[in-house]
């Protein structure tokens, strides 16, 4: 083998650039030199794409979001799996597809896919499309909001007519996104997912909260498009255990539960969290996405006090200041004991910091993972 600068490469002949997802193409040099020789640039997702057609029979749930893409992903898999059907999951998660052996006949390929990795897929056609939400994320990557509406709404733009389309609409670029899709034909292919839709979650353990209603009922979709049955839907959704990261229930403390959602790296991931706790301890900044964290007020009043870390320690303290007590910490492991000396048997010690975590973390698995060790040494 021998390894070459591809920026130096004639490319004249080639079928196409193969690049990480996490390569900038707005900025790296790659997406011009590509461009000189009409050269497409392409991610591991197309090629598993353009394999298909070598495999097993198979069908493919694609899943996209701003937020719950993960969880959602995860329960598919998960309930696919319960019904007893061969089952792959990969994209934004876990090992990538293309390291995992293929399937059987008669498997479903579960993929979670970002705004990134659909930049750099041309001919995935999924069986299954869906669409959480979409919010304001990633910006530095896009010309603007509209672009990245647009990068997710390609999901669907690369579907056969017949195949389900399955769009939350709770936010205004989705539902737009759920209206193409109709106006195209596929009504009858097209399920809405509409907010504030009320479930009985009391025996989903690992699905509290209203984002998780929606995630579920995303899942449940999608499940019933794949024809699983019933049956095996209840149960997937009983016996899911839900993320690690993502409102994940970490131990109890002296009758303190600690709850670590460090994956919640902007606002609009942190708000749901905040609405499915009672009273709140929380923990939160890092290196901030926005400037404000309105997105959190229809669950300040949950919050009995915040606790301030990271590089938006002092701006969050002084937006959070008339809405709440709040002291400023500045580091985790300070906010983790100011917390739990200040929470009282009931009440629950939230990491959901809204924000990302490279401030003081390698990244917001490091950070949950420093939360739950140090909650460990609280017992």
């Amino acid at each position: 083998m021998t390894l070459v600068d591809p920026l130096t490469v004639d490319l004249t002949g080639y079928a196409a650039v193969v690049v990480s997802p996490g390569v900038p193409l707005n900025r790296h040099p790659i997406a011009a030199h590509a461009a000189q020789f009409g050269i497409p640039i392409i991610g591991d997702i197309e090629l598993f794409a353009q394999a298909r057609a070598g495999l097993p029979a198979h069908r493919v749930v694609g899943i996209t979001g701003t937020n719950g893409k993960s969880t959602t992903t995860a329960l598919i898999h998960h309930i696919v799996a319960t019904a007893g059907w061969p089952a792959r999951m990969g994209g934004n998660i876990g090992l990538p597809i293309l390291a995992q052996d293929a399937l059987p006949e008669g498997g479903v390929y579960v993929l979670e896919l970002s705004s990134y990795q659909i930049d750099l897929t041309r001919t995935l056609d999924c069986d299954v499309a869906v669409l959480l939400n979409i919010t304001p994320d990633h910006l530095d990557r896009y010309r603007d909001f509209d672009a990245y509406a647009a990068a997710k709404a390609r999901l669907f733009a690369m579907q056969s007519p017949g195949h389900a389309a399955i769009i939350g609409i709770a936010d205004a670029p989705s539902a737009a996104i759920a209206r193409q899709v109709a106006l195209s034909g596929r009504g009858e292919q097209l399920t809405k997912i509409a907010p504030g839709v009320c479930m009985d979650q009391s025996r989903w353990p690992a699905l509290q909260g209203p984002h998780n209603a929606q995630n579920a009922l995303a899942a449940i979709s999608a499940c019933e498009a794949l024809g699983v049955p019933q049956a095996a839907i209840t149960r997937g959704l009983e016996t899911f255990g839900g993320l690690p990261h993502r409102m994940e229930r970490v131990s109890e403390v002296g009758g303190v539960q600690f709850v670590n959602d460090s994956k919640a790296t902007n606002p609009d991931s942190a708000a749901p969290a905040l609405q499915a706790y009672d009273r709140i301890h929380w923990i939160v900044g890092g290196q901030a996405k926005s400037d404000d964290l309105e997105a959190c007020r229809p669950g300040f009043g949950h919050v009995a006090r915040a606790y301030t870390i990271g590089d938006a320690a002092a701006r969050f303290a002084e937006l959070l200041a008339g809405e709440m007590p709040v002291e400023r910490c500045d580091t985790l492991d300070r906010a983790v004991a100011a917390a739990a000396a200040n929470a009282r048997p009931g009440e629950t010690v939230l990491l959901s910091p809204a924000c990302a975590s490279f401030d003081q973390f390698r990244d917001y698995e490091a950070r949950g993972d420093a939360f739950r060790t140090l909650v460990e040494g609280l017992k």
